[in-house]
């Protein structure tokens, strides 16, 4: 694995994953005439991207109608000190668990739920209260979604 990083990312490579997440299906020839560059570039930096794992995958991301077939909740999870390496293990079993992100402030872990029904969600947040380790959780049940702009890329360091 290379060890390319978001601040060395130059605008050409910005501009190709931006244009990327707005429609990861566009053709080669579609982003090289776009960005003004040649289709062999537009290959080689998404080549390049790949390899160095700037780019992960490609993959459908559903509209709200599809998605909102279930319910959806964000929960913040607080661990007993020590515990986050079984609660991180417990958590991945769960296929429900969309993402788990470590955070600063009142969590240490913030979960994004997807259940097929209230009573799902209800049992799916008695699992994870039950998981050794877990202090408490707080949820938060997702009414709608006004902005989704999938996983922008951060703006260069400084």
């Amino acid at each position: 694995m290379s060890d390319l990083h978001p601040a060395a990312l130059d605008e050409i490579d910005r501009q190709l994953i931006a244009a990327l997440q707005i429609n990861a299906r566009e053709s080669v020839a579609t982003l090289a005439r776009r960005l003004g560059i040649a289709r062999t570039t537009v290959t080689s930096r998404l080549a390049r991207l790949e390899k160095a794992q700037v780019i992960t995958g490609y993959g459908v991301r559903l509209g709200q109608r599809v998605a909102d077939g279930g319910l959806q909740a964000y929960v913040g999870i607080t661990v007993k000190p020590r515990s986050g390496r079984e609660v991180l293990r417990r958590l991945t079993g769960m296929a429900e668990v969309q993402v788990l992100c470590a955070v600063s402030g009142e969590f240490d872990y913030v979960a994004w739920l997807r259940a097929d029904s209230p009573e799902r969600l209800d049992e799916l947040l008695d699992l994870i209260g039950s998981v050794d380790g877990v202090e408490k959780t707080t949820t938060s049940i997702i009414l709608s979604c006004k902005i989704d702009r999938g996983q922008p890329l951060a703006p260069p360091l400084a």
